[in-house]
């Protein structure tokens, strides 16, 4: 019986094949939820949440929320808790949510395509001033988040958004969330076709739709109509990207089943050439696959690039199209690889004879006095139009040609720069410890410091550095600020300080990028090097050694992203 036992656990000729559990895909194994998450959503929308916080707890207060409210459903309108102030970012993962949140929130406003304009633009800087202690980021997600909500505060925010055509509507949750949009859709002169009827097409069916509002989790969307392929699209769960088909002129390249976190994989292309007008159907289509064949019994097997990893691109498109569609899309053309830019920093002219200008923030930290300040400064010289972009950047539209110089000049003393040195302008950094539950270490201040030494300390470098060179830093493993597609990534851990003690550091990532014009058409995810860790504080050090070595050792015309992949590993501690 023994022996029988052992052959039965190493695989023998009489052992069973173990049962294969089901994952919960509601058109396989049915809609009975397998876990809390599913269960709460199943029992009540998330949208109907809203309600509740405008007749309820805005008049109760925090105590009154419920909990699957509070750390759930919350979420469709755009809510998270924030971290509570003082609490280390080692007792992080040893902490219950409700020990790490504090009494206030995170808002995330919604901006589709990263648009807004000024009267929008004063609106959030209002909200800001008046109910967020004055924070305001510019996310890589193209949103505006801003801190130190109370939820009394919530319906009064949500009425002055509404009035000027914002809101916070599934912002967060397991929808579709915010849908990346070139920043300069409808203005580019080398514009392929603009995506803004497809975006706002998209929001208006689908965006609030019951139907969409239980996935397995959250949805990303990409759509860019710009040569420069800005929208960061093997990332996201569903792009479309720019192309001209040789027989139906102008639109898109279709994409699937991209996402980072702690399981990164790129999205991969289907080959199917998609017209501005099947656009959102076929977008409507790859949704419903994830709402109907997604992976719900784990949380962390519940992104679509898990189902496109076991499918296959062949797989997916037949069933999108024989399923949901009805019909064959056509194959078309590849994206050209990008001749330049996408994070569109600098002064550049609009097709229309007017200009753009790409402005640096600092890590994405705006604020609602610059908010105010950059529309004060628009309203002067011209502009009513700002977008975001999904590299923590502002884009000011309109600027006539006489009034570019006098507008960069001003921008510039209130930190927003149009020329800034290579790290500012490359470096991006997520919430971090500051306010994020999630959070090992701390983020934002640390980017900041670390932009400052090496604008300082490489000045001697300075024309031998590259035009870009990214670094981004995260503050814990789900890589919010992307940093497996960054030249220099950091991910936030506690290591060893060598003296028998802990401190906060990082694990580096080298390498990455997406489609872009210093890299080839494809993305590429980051390398990262047994047991190399730096401390937050010698962060300036390690980074400014590793850019010297590359400057000495590299081959003519070798990216940095190149060099780091052929390196050997003693090169790059």
């Amino acid at each position: 019986m023994v022996a029988q036992t052992r052959e039965n656990q190493e695989g023998g000729a009489s052992a069973k094949p173990r049962a294969k559990k089901p994952n919960a895909q509601w058109k396989i194994d049915g809609t009975e939820p397998m876990n809390h998450n599913e269960e709460f959503k199943l029992e009540d929308s998330g949208l109907n949440v809203r309600r509740r916080i405008e007749e309820k707890y805005a008049h109760e207060g925090f105590d009154a929320i419920s909990d699957d409210d509070l750390h759930g459903r919350f979420r469709w309108w755009g809510l998270y808790t924030q971290r509570m102030p003082g609490i280390d970012g080692g007792r992080t993962a040893k902490l219950e949510t409700r020990e790490l949140e504090d009494r206030y929130f995170m808002m995330r406003i919604r901006l589709d395509g990263g648009q807004l304009s000024l009267e929008q633009l004063r609106t959030i800087a209002g909200i800001s001033e008046e109910f967020a202690r004055g924070t305001a980021d510019v996310s890589d997600r193209q949103n505006i988040q801003m801190h130190w909500i109370s939820v009394e505060d919530v319906p009064e925010i949500w009425r002055r958004l509404e009035n000027v055509g914002l809101s916070t509507t599934e912002a967060c949750g397991d929808v579709s969330r915010v849908i990346l949009g070139s920043p300069l859709a409808g203005v580019a002169e080398d514009e392929i076709l603009d995506p803004t009827p497809v975006i706002e097409t998209i929001k208006e069916r689908f965006i609030g739709d019951p139907d969409l509002a239980n996935l397995p989790r959250k949805f990303k969307t990409a759509v860019s109509g710009h040569p420069s392929q800005d929208v960061v699209h093997e990332i996201n769960d569903i792009s479309l990207i720019g192309v001209e088909h040789p027989e139906h002129g102008p639109g898109f390249d279709l994409w699937v089943g991209g996402g980072l976190s702690t399981n990164p994989k790129l999205a991969v292309r289907l080959g199917a050439f998609v017209s501005e007008e099947q656009a959102p159907d076929m977008w409507h289509g790859v949704i419903r696959i994830f709402r109907d064949y997604g992976y719900r019994r784990l949380r962390n097997r519940a992104r679509l690039k898990f189902l496109m990893a076991d499918w296959g691109p062949e797989k997916f498109r037949e069933v999108l199209e024989q399923e949901y569609l009805g019909y064959a899309l056509e194959d078309g053309p590849e994206p050209s690889a990008p001749k330049h830019s996408g994070d569109h920093v600098g002064t550049h002219r609009q097709k229309d004879g007017n200009y753009y200008v790409g402005l640096s923030p600092m890590v994405g930290r705006v604020g609602g006095g610059l908010l105010t300040r950059l529309a004060d400064l628009m309203e002067k010289y011209g502009s009513a139009r700002l977008r975001t972009t999904p590299y923590q950047k502002l884009v000011v539209l309109d600027l006539p040609a006489e009034s570019v110089e006098d507008f960069v000049a001003e921008a510039e003393e209130l930190g927003l720069s149009a020329s800034p040195s290579v790290f500012r302008r490359d470096t991006m950094a997520c919430t971090g410890i500051e306010f994020c539950k999630l959070a090992i270490v701390e983020t934002k201040n640390t980017a900041e410091r670390v932009v400052g030494e090496l604008e300082e300390r490489l000045a001697d470098v300075r024309d031998q550095l590259p035009e870009q060179l990214s670094l981004y830093v995260n503050g814990c493993p789900n890589s919010c600020a992307r940093i497996q597609t960054a030249d220099i990534g950091l991910k936030g851990q506690i290591i060893p300080d060598g003296e028998g003690g802990q401190t906060s550091g990082f694990q580096v990532h080298l390498g990455g990028g997406l489609a872009n014009y210093r890299n080839d058409a494809e993305g590429e995810l980051g390398r990262t090097v047994r047991g190399l860790k730096v401390a937050a504080d010698d962060v300036s050090d390690y980074v400014e050694r590793l850019i010297r070595r590359y400057i000495d050792t590299r081959t003519e015309g070798e990216t940095f992203a190149r060099w780091a992949k052929n390196a050997e590993e003693e090169e790059l501690v």
